[in-house]
């Protein structure tokens, strides 16, 4: 694997901080030195929190600039969108098709707007849109769709699924641990089905 940059989206409270873990913590483990950087934004109030994540051979700093990730990673599709810009044209852009109002659509100042997936697709063939959400509440507990999200990135990579088990084992607490890693492999397998 080359170098390769990682932008991880999504609102607070959609599990992204632990998301960036597990991705640094399986990258490590593959023997690739990694670079996270965290940035919390409005969590606490349903706000956007994205973290970049830097894998590769020698990484200097985990800082993506605007047209320079290779993965957007995003657990709800209004935060693709926002983080668009960011993606390198010939990028993958895995988009958790969910949506979430952010506070101005709940106030009424803005409306939620209804054509994301199009606008992420145009002029893109790199993208794929999986419902995650459904996925994690067949699993029985909505908290593990970003987990499910870091199996089907898992697929795209050539890290060995083994090495990813090992990483949520080490980052996820125990009581949940065999939930996380069942979600894991749902988000695997359903890669399997997407032809990119």
């Amino acid at each position: 694997m080359s170098n390769v940059s990682v932008l991880i989206a999504g609102v607070g409270g959609q599990g992204t901080l632990l998301t960036s873990r597990v991705l640094g913590a399986a990258a490590v483990k593959a023997g690739y030195d990694v670079k996270v950087s965290e940035v919390h934004g409005m969590a606490q109030r349903g706000g956007s929190v994205i973290t970049y994540v830097k894998i590769g051979e020698n990484v200097n700093s985990p800082i993506i600039e605007k047209g320079e990730a290779d993965i957007l990673l995003c657990f709800e599709k209004l935060e693709a969108l926002r983080w668009l810009d960011y993606a390198k044209k010939d990028g993958t852009i895995i988009v958790n098709d969910q949506r979430i109002d952010p506070m101005p659509v709940i106030i009424g100042r803005e409306k939620y707007p209804d054509d994301i997936i199009s606008r992420i697709k145009a002029g893109r063939s790199g993208v794929f849109v999986i419902d995650a959400l459904k996925t994690a509440k067949e699993l029985g507990n909505i908290k593990v769709l970003n987990i499910v999200m870091v199996g089907f990135l898992a697929r795209k990579t050539g890290i060995k699924k083994e090495i990813w088990h090992e990483a949520i084992r080490e980052t996820v607490k125990a009581k949940f641990l065999a939930l996380n890693l069942k979600a894991f492999d749902e988000g695997y397998k359903l890669a399997e089905s997407y032809s990119n």
